[in-house]
């Protein structure tokens, strides 16, 4: 193990990060990405730092195989968009970059400042990967990677904590779930899914702000209860937040039905599903997910007399009111009602259009972007417009359409 120090400003070298070595971690840049790898190694020969951060290094250390490898780096956003034709700057409160190898995303993050006042509101200024380390929400997440030289990069005293087996704040807590209220989801999720105990005032923290929970946005509960029910360990998560106070806020329907035998058999053979999926370098599709939480609490009074229609719609009104406030793409909870319908050997008529025809798909655009949108519309070819001249105001037939779309913009 190596000390890391910096300079004081007073001439004096205070340390302020410890180095492990690979013999001492065990992580080996063969466990990483190539891709991210690529991306590390072109940031790091244009001049700037770059680490595999976060859940990455959490999951290897612990044995596992990570499902993302996140990037952080002292280059800003542009910088590192310039260096990648693949890259797309998003985010308006801080700004992030992806980048994007087929269906595949690699976030890359600028260091964050800590600012000494947390609470001053002014926590996205970019800062050095000291400063960056302190902002991660909890120790475990708050370790950097550099596959150049097999160095595992700690300022925050966090091996220690996975040799003990806890979860500890970094953020102070007066501060941090008022912050991210998703945190709380997160630390929860966290105590499951590797077995560590949450520090005590940790768990005073989550119980004391768990009502803050429902000042997120929808989108992101959304996102969060897909990643629980993707994890292969959901139905001990969801728990997790019930035992806390956290499940009423995010899904207080599901909540109240929470703790029947049907719902936790339907999770149980879900995490299955998705670790054997995960084994096979698959996953489960997210109507399926929507499908297990929700299958065993779907009632019918009076099924007999319905048509498939009716059936269809009472079960597509059924699963909103069970997962609001949630959001949801609508076509995946038709495809959720079309795996629960052919389960019950119920076939949908024709007057409704089936959930792979209302999925979002693209149009090869090779007819003018005008035109493919009229045909896309209409469903049907777009019909040739005249044209009037301006000075006779004589009709004349427009030509015929252009082969190629050089021909079309006069190349």
């Amino acid at each position: 193990m190596f000390i890391r120090y910096r300079n004081d400003g007073k001439g004096r070298s205070i340390p302020v990060a410890k180095i492990y070595t690979e013999k001492e971690h065990h992580i080996s840049s063969g466990d990483i990405d190539k891709d991210a790898l690529w991306a590390i190694r072109k940031i790091q020969q244009s001049g700037g730092e770059a680490y595999i951060v976060g859940g990455a290094i959490r999951d290897l250390i612990l044995g596992r195989k990570p499902k993302d490898f996140d990037i952080a780096t002292s280059l800003s956003p542009r910088q590192v968009q310039r260096l990648f034709w693949n890259a797309r700057i998003i985010g308006r409160r801080f700004r992030i970059v992806h980048l994007f190898f087929g269906g595949k995303i690699i976030e890359v993050t600028t260091f964050r400042s800590d600012e000494e006042n947390f609470e001053d509101g002014r926590n996205n200024v970019f800062g050095t990967i000291e400063q960056d380390a302190r902002r991660r929400d909890f120790s475990i997440n708050s370790l950097y990677y550099n596959p150049a030289n097999g160095q595992l990069l700690d300022f925050c005293d966090a091996l220690p904590d996975f040799r003990k087996r806890v979860i500890r704040s970094l953020i102070p807590l007066s501060y941090s779930f008022s912050e991210d209220p998703v945190r709380m989801i997160r630390a929860l999720k966290y105590q499951v899914t590797t077995g560590f105990q949450l520090k005590h005032d940790v768990k005073k923290a989550i119980k004391k702000n768990a009502e803050k929970i429902q000042n997120c946005s929808t989108s992101r509960l959304t996102e969060e209860v897909a990643k629980i029910l993707s994890s292969g360990s959901s139905y001990d998560i969801l728990m997790n937040l019930r035992r806390y106070g956290l499940l009423p806020f995010i899904l207080p329907c599901w909540s109240q039905y929470a703790a029947l035998d049907s719902v936790s058999d339907s999770l149980g053979e879900l995490d299955a599903e998705v670790k054997e999926a995960r084994e096979n370098g698959g996953n489960v599709s997210k109507e399926k997910l929507i499908y297990a939480l929700v299958k065993p609490l779907l009632v019918f009074s009076d099924i007999e007399s319905m048509t498939p229609d009716e059936v269809f719609h009472e079960c597509f009104r059924q699963i909103k009111i069970l997962i609001a406030p949630l959001t949801p793409p609508n076509y995946e909870l038709e495809k959720a009602v079309d795996i629960i319908l052919s389960e019950m050997g119920i076939r949908r008529g024709r007057r409704i259009r089936s959930a792979e025809r209302r999925a979002p798909h693209k149009k090869p655009n090779n007819l003018g972007r005008k035109r493919a949108a009229e045909e896309e519309l209409s469903g049907a070819p777009a019909k040739k417009k005249r044209k009037r001249r301006r000075k006779t105001g004589a009709r004349v037939q427009s030509a015929e359409p252009p082969k190629t779309l050089a021909e079309e913009h006069d190349l």
